[in-house]
């Protein structure tokens, strides 16, 4: 197994939170697994979550998603832990990627082509989405695939290969269940996978 550079974000605005717990144990099995981890809260960072003009003017980055956009450029793996709220992310998140998801930074579109470059490629993520009151395949059943704008939409438009493990009903289980869902998460972490 070879070690990489992980980098762990929690999506969720509060990492106090059973989401918060799920990023710490992927971290915990990564850095007991020899991998190089490097840790973003979003709640913590401070930048405007509006992306004021759309995409018709560029919006500068503010220092905090700067050294985001430098970490991302280090990982090799990417972990995007967040909670299932309304069938999506939270908002936070999707500004998150709204305001660093940049051309330049993670594609380009070559005019002579007419191909999108992707500069992400090579890199890989694991997607974890917590779930309080449905489990996924209700969730799905319900409403379709609520993990296909990150999987596709933003880390696959950028050439991230990734895969998805959903936790839930979390509301709905005991003590015992939620430890074996942490031991998992951990020996993800220890695979970086």
């Amino acid at each position: 197994m070879s070690i990489k550079n992980v980098l762990v974000i929690l999506g969720h605005p509060d990492a106090e939170t059973f989401t918060g717990s799920v990023a710490d144990h992927y971290q915990a099995g990564a850095e007991s697994g020899g991998h190089m981890v490097e840790r973003i809260n979003l709640g913590e960072l401070q930048f405007d979550p509006i992306l004021h003009k759309g995409y018709k003017e560029i919006q500068q980055l503010e220092p905090d998603l700067l050294a985001v956009q430098e970490k991302i450029a280090w990982a090799d793996h990417l972990v995007i832990v967040y909670p299932n709220w309304w069938v999506t992310m939270p908002a936070l998140l999707k500004s998150f990627f709204d305001r660093i998801w940049l051309p330049g930074f993670v594609f380009n579109f070559n005019e002579d082509t007419k191909k999108v470059e992707q500069h992400l490629k090579g890199k890989t993520a694991r997607v974890i989405v917590t779930s309080g009151t449905h489990g996924a395949l209700a969730t799905w059943w319900n409403y379709g695939d609520f993990t296909n704008e990150i999987q596709h939409g933003i880390l696959g438009f950028a050439g991230i290969k990734s895969k998805v493990k959903i936790i839930g009903p979390c509301d709905r289980v005991d003590n015992a269940c939620r430890i074996d869902w942490m031991e998992d998460i951990e020996k993800l972490g220890a695979k970086a996978v």
